[in-house]
């Protein structure tokens, strides 16, 4: 069943007033006033959690200091600890979670499906595998890790793409061809385990955890250069994805080039989980849960990419402190988190799609 019918059945995202903004010019904008202002206090929240994450730890900071250290008031130590350590590893979260966030819109958009999220389609186990193949037969760096679960991931895309290839390629058949290929991959990611040494499987299992610790500045940077091409590549075409959850048909029938943005929509949401995943291990469910939270908080049709985005940057973030914090002195990865709170919500979402006559 396509999004737009879900919305129209589902009462948590029936459409919510717009308004006609014109300027002098002639030119004209609409403009969805509750997801404007849900999309800004999202990004509040983020910028918050962000905050509270740097003052946290075994030296703690007020969220005044924390202002004050990251405006260059701060003193030398405080320079230190938030710039050096506790920064690069807020904006590598914020960053990570957008990147999931937009591409589980985008993903879940196309296959007109809740749960066609990257990470159940098999491209987080696809970058998952190519990172184990570095660490067990090559003992490869970090840097070679992450250029590897970039491969991995984009193979998997090709692949998932051309088996799911039938004169288009349609919602379902994408999510069947990508369940089983997480399913093949899986038992990939198992062989190279019980093939690695002791030290290269404990160096395998802490990265498929999915983890923001030792994160710094070479991380961060190449992450915002793809992110800063990316985004707005897929903000752009928006209006396209829109349009195709009417169906290709209609799609056509309103000037779309249907196959070539699909194709370019699925290449930049591949590429996003590919880069996510290399800089902080297969994080799992913020790429599903991101953009269902966006839609029940906007109550807006459409893939909501920018909410999603800003979802998912606030839901990692949250998730991090949580792993910090909730547990006394033991910090687990922030993956743990992740996957208790997002195999809840998957639970839900399959209940909620059930009683709905959905699935």
């Amino acid at each position: 069943m396509s999004t737009t019918r879900t919305a129209e059945r589902d009462p948590a995202v029936r459409r919510a007033p717009a308004r006609a903004v014109r300027s002098r010019g002639g030119l004209s904008l609409r403009l969805d006033v509750r997801a404007v202002v849900a999309s800004l206090v999202i990004t509040a929240v983020a910028l918050a959690g962000g905050i509270v994450v740097i003052g946290s730890g075994d030296f703690p900071m007020t969220p005044g200091e924390v202002v004050s250290t990251l405006l260059g008031d701060g003193l030398p130590a405080q320079e230190f600890i938030v710039r050096e350590l506790r920064l690069p590893r807020v904006l590598t979260a914020l960053l990570v979670g957008a990147a999931l966030g937009l591409s589980g819109a985008v993903f879940q958009s196309i296959s007109r499906n809740p749960l066609g999220s990257p990470d159940v389609l098999g491209f987080g186990q696809g970058a998952t595998v190519g990172a184990l193949v570095v660490i067990v037969l090559f003992q490869g760096n970090s840097w070679a890790v992450a250029a590897g679960a970039l491969a991995g991931c984009l193979l998997t895309g090709v692949l998932v793409y051309v088996l799911a290839w039938k004169r288009g390629v349609h919602g379902y058949r994408l999510v069947l061809v990508g369940i089983g290929a997480a399913a093949m991959l899986t038992a990939v990611m198992q062989y190279l385990l019980t093939k690695a040494d002791l030290v290269d499987a404990t160096r395998a299992v802490l990265w498929i955890t999915g983890t923001l610790d030792g994160r710094g500045w070479e991380q961060v940077l190449p992450l915002a250069a793809v992110c800063a091409v990316l985004v707005p590549l897929v903000l752009g075409h928006g209006r396209a994805l829109r349009m195709m959850e009417m169906g290709d048909d209609a799609a056509y029938a309103l000037g779309v080039p249907v196959e070539r943005a699909r194709v370019v929509l699925i290449l930049c949401a591949v590429l996003l989980m590919g880069v996510a995943t290399s800089a902080a291990g297969p994080i799992a469910f913020v790429a599903l849960s991101a953009p269902q939270l966006a839609r029940r908080v906007t109550r807006s049709p459409g893939p909501n990419l920018m909410p999603s985005a800003l979802m998912g940057a606030a839901l990692l973030v949250v998730a991090d402190w949580a792993a910090q914090q909730a547990f006394g002195e033991r910090q687990l990865p922030v993956g743990v988190v992740t996957g208790v709170v997002g195999g809840c919500y998957l639970l839900w979402l399959l209940v909620t799609e059930r009683k709905a006559g959905r699935i």
